[in-house]
């Protein structure tokens, strides 16, 4: 056999392998690679979607902390406001209240005084009556001389 015979049936057996590889074997590889490839920045797209939606996220969360802070600060703010309205509010109950058991107390204390008085005077009149009926050495009648102590009465 002959070398260049040899090598013209490899030459051409190479051609006829790379023309089947080119024909069959190379376009499912490439359309493999390009699907892989399309795979992977996809892959990259949709990680830095979720990379900007996580700051987004996060942004947004710190911004619902600010505002929930801000609401509690406000209920807090509030509640104290309110706490102390019924502190006041109780306050002016509590007096209003004492003011009208301390008139019903006086009130109270008037009527006992001036019952005191009617009885002192009613003492005063007996006392008076008997003083007067042993000075006059006989019995004065009350009925007829009622207007005597009356006058007797209201003078004391």
């Amino acid at each position: 056999m002959n070398i260049n015979a040899t090598l013209l049936a490899q030459t051409i057996m190479f051609a006829l392998f790379v023309w089947f590889c080119m024909k069959f074997v190379w376009p499912p590889i490439m359309a493999a690679l390009e699907q892989r490839k399309k795979q992977i920045a996809d892959g990259l797209a949709d990680a830095e979607r979720a990379k900007h939606d996580l700051e987004l996220a996060a942004k947004r969360s710190a911004e619902i902390l600010r505002e929930a802070k801000e609401k509690a600060g406000e209920i807090i703010v509030n509640a104290e406001k309110r706490d102390s309205e019924i502190i006041e509010a109780a306050k002016a109950k509590a007096k209003i209240e004492g003011e009208r058991i301390l008139a019903g107390a006086k009130a109270e204390i008037d009527q006992e005084v001036f019952r005191a008085k009617e009885q002192l005077r009613t003492q005063v009149s007996a006392i008076a009556l008997a003083g007067a009926s042993k000075i006059l050495g006989r019995e004065i009648d009350a009925k007829a001389h009622n207007d005597l102590l009356d006058k007797l009465v209201a003078e004391i």
